[in-house]
């Protein structure tokens, strides 16, 4: 199967599954962060930092996702939905994954063991630092395909301006 046909089915698939988890995600922080905000009793100011910064990340992930979505399916060869630009999103959005995982992740287990503290919302931090990590993951495998997509590209002659797929 040529890299075209890859990335014309793979893209859909890829950010509709960001979307999905980002939206999974949302939900989850924006439960807990509405809660801890009603009773003021978040469990440390970590993960009130962290809670708060996924919740951006997710609505971030989930508007762009959407676009990115549609920008591919109806103009691929604009420079808004280009190499260049999914390179720099991407970049950008897994970074934010990879910070928000990782703080939740750092403040959670600095708190210990769910059972032991008696830790409220356990369940619900435990399933917003997993959909974090998902999120992560997926976008680490859009990353690398673009690092692909732009080094074929690049080779080629057309720069990182063009459009994903011929």
């Amino acid at each position: 199967m040529a890299l075209d046909s890859i990335i014309k089915r793979g893209h859909p698939i890829v950010f509709g599954l960001m979307v999905f988890f980002s939206f999974a995600e949302m939900i989850q922080t924006a439960v807990l962060v509405g809660s801890y905000n009603r009773k003021d009793d978040y469990p440390s100011s970590l993960l009130k930092g962290s809670t708060r910064f996924l919740l951006f990340t997710s609505l971030w992930t989930l508007f762009f996702g959407i676009a990115y979505i549609v920008g591919v399916v109806r103009s691929s060869s604009s420079f808004l939905f280009s190499i260049a630009s999914h390179g720099a999103w991407l970049a950008l959005t897994w970074l934010f994954w990879l910070a928000g995982s990782a703080a939740v992740t750092d403040g959670f287990r600095k708190l210990g063991d769910c059972g032991a503290r008696r830790l409220g919302h356990c369940g619900q931090l435990q399933s917003a630092e997993a959909f974090g990590w998902i999120n992560w993951i997926l976008s680490t495998i859009a990353l690398a395909a673009i690092v692909v997509v732009g080094a074929r590209s690049a080779r080629s002659g057309n720069g990182f301006g063009g459009a994903l797929s011929a």
